[in-house]
C-alpha cells in the first residue's frame, strides 16, 4: 500500500513518471505489478473455485429455465438478465465484496431484483430487434469473472449463439487478476459442462473456441491483445465486451470495425455518478456497423 501510495504522489508530481499519463489501465498495471511482486497471485483462488462449482452445480437448471421461454424476444432478454445478475459477483468492487462475504450471493434472486428499465444506456430493444433479423457468422467475447457471471451468465448466451449458427470464441485473462476468470480456469469449466458427447446440454460446442486473450488486467486495452486472439477476431462480425472494468471503464466509446455490444452491471459509485446513472445501474449499449 505504501509503495502504491508513493507511486501515486510521484504521478501527482510528474504524470509522464511511471509510463503515464495516468489513465485507468495504467492504473490498474502498476497496481498488478506491485502485487505480484509482493507473491500476491491469485488471492481469491479459493473463493473463484467454490464459486465456479456451485454455479456449475446450477447450470442445468438455469439453462432449462431459459429453453423454457418459447418466446424468442423474452428468452433474450432473460439471458441479458442473466449476464447483469451474474456480473454482481465482482470482488473488484468493496461494497459488492463486503456483501458476498457476509451473506453471498443468489443468482436468481440477483436476476430478479435487477434495477428496473429503462437502465442508464439501455439498447436492449434495438439489440432484440437486431437478433430477430440477422444472424452474427462469428461473434467475439470477452468474458470477466469467475462463477456466476462467467457460468450462469456468459454460457447460457453463448449456448444461444451456436444455436443460432453463429461461431464463438470467449477470449479469458492469461494471469489472475481479482477474480476474473483466466483461460485456464475456463478450458476446465467448459470440460466439466460438457456431457459425453461433447455437448452443452443438447448443444453442439464444435463452433465453440477458447482463446488466451493475452491480458492481466481487469481492464483491456484491445490494441495489445495476444496474436491468438487477434487472428480469431481477424474475421468476426460481433464482439461484446462484458463486465465494467472492460466493457465499461475503458471500452464504452471504442468505435470497431464490426457490430459490437457493451454490458455491465455499474458497480462503482464515480463510474455512476459519470454516467448519470445509480449505483448496480446496468449499461447495455449495441452499435451496428452498417456496410457500404
Amino acid at each position: 500500500m505504501d509503495r502504491y501510495t508513493a507511486i501515486l504522489e510521484d504521478l501527482k508530481r510528474d504524470p509522464q513518471s511511471h509510463g503515464g499519463p495516468p489513465d485507468g489501465i495504467l492504473l490498474c498495471r502498476l497496481r498488478e505489478q506491485i502485487l505480484r511482486e509482493l507473491g500476491f497471485r491469485d488471492i481469491f483462488k479459493k473463493v473463484k473455485d467454490d464459486e465456479n462449482a456451485k454455479a456449475i452445480s446450477l447450470f442445468k437448471e438455469v439453462v432449462q429455465l431459459n429453453d423454457a421461454i418459447e418466446d424468442g424476444g423474452k428468452r433474450l432478454e432473460n439471458l441479458v438478465r442473466g449476464i447483469l445478475a451474474g456480473n454482481i459477483f465482482d470482488l473488484g468492487s468493496a461494497q459488492l465484496a463486503e456483501v458476498f462475504a457476509r451473506d453471498g450471493m443468489s443468482f436468481l434472486a440477483s436476476c430478479q431484483s435487477l434495477v428496473p428499465r429503462p437502465w442508464v444506456i439501455d439498447d436492449l430493444d434495438l439489440f432484440k430487434l437486431k437478433w430477430s433479423q440477422k444472424s452474427w457468422k462469428k461473434a467475439v467475447i470477452f468474458v470477466d469473472n469467475s462463477g456466476a457471471d462467467i457460468i450462469l451468465g456468459i454460457l447460457p448466451f453463448t449456448r444461444e449463439l451456436l444455436k443460432r449458427g453463429t461461431q464463438v470464441v470467449l477470449a479469458a485473462n492469461d494471469l489472475p487478476s481479482i477474480n476474473d476468470v483466466t483461460y485456464h480456469e475456463l478450458l476446465e469449466i467448459i470440460s466439466k459442462l460438457k456431457d459425453e458427447n461433447g455437448q452443452l446440454c443438447g448443444v453442439d460446442t464444435s463452433g465453440l473456441l477458447i482463446a488466451n486473450s493475452g491480458n492481466d488486467l481487469p481492464v483491456i486495452d484491445l490494441t495489445s491483445v495476444s496474436q491468438e486472439l487477434s487472428y480469431l477476431a481477424s474475421d468476426a462480425d460481433l464482439v461484446i465486451l462484458e463486465g465494467m472494468g472492460r466493457g465499461i471503464e475503458t471500452n464504452l466509446y471504442a468505435q470497431l470495425k464490426c457490430d459490437s455490444l457493451k454490458i455491465g452491471m455499474v458497480k462503482h459509485p464515480e463510474v455512476a455518478q459519470f454516467l448519470g446513472g445509480r449505483l448496480y445501474d446496468c449499461v447495455f449499449k449495441y452499435n451496428e456497423v452498417l456496410n457500404g
